[in-house]
């Protein structure tokens, strides 16, 4: 792993340094998700939901709805972070995946768990726009 690494520091300038620096970034962004996770879960089991008039009722819904939908953008957050980490771990991170190049260093330093240069995220922005999604 560690001539994967070298190779990747002398041809795009991101060190181990900057790699080590982006994975406890990672590492620290992960450990404030998993709490963030677990404070939305408490406060969302001490939510009385079977009592009270219609209106009661309505709002422990869309309570519900608020709690369901930003765990799921937690578990998103997550799965980029654990897969940055992974592509750390094989030797991979730091490479777009839309155009196969180096991505930016102040791009990692700023958006660790990131896939794509910023050539790369405009592509695929392009992409998106012009077939939808999926």
């Amino acid at each position: 792993m560690f001539q994967v690494l070298q190779t990747v520091s002398i041809e795009s300038g991101i060190t181990s340094e900057i790699i080590s620096e982006c994975r406890t970034k990672l590492l620290k962004m992960k450990a404030e998700l998993l709490n963030r996770a677990k404070n939305l879960r408490a406060e969302f089991a001490a939510n009385d939901k079977n009592s009270g008039d219609e209106i009661d009722q309505t709002v422990a819904q869309l309570a519900e709805n608020n709690f369901l939908a930003s765990q799921e953008r937690v578990r998103t957050q997550l799965m980029e972070i654990e897969f940055a980490l992974s592509r750390i771990e094989s030797g991979h991170y730091g490479i777009c995946e839309e155009t196969g190049e180096f991505i930016e260093r102040q791009r990692l330093l700023a958006l660790p768990s990131t896939r794509l240069s910023i050539e790369g995220a405009e592509i695929r922005e392009a992409h998106i726009k012009r077939f939808g999604r999926g």
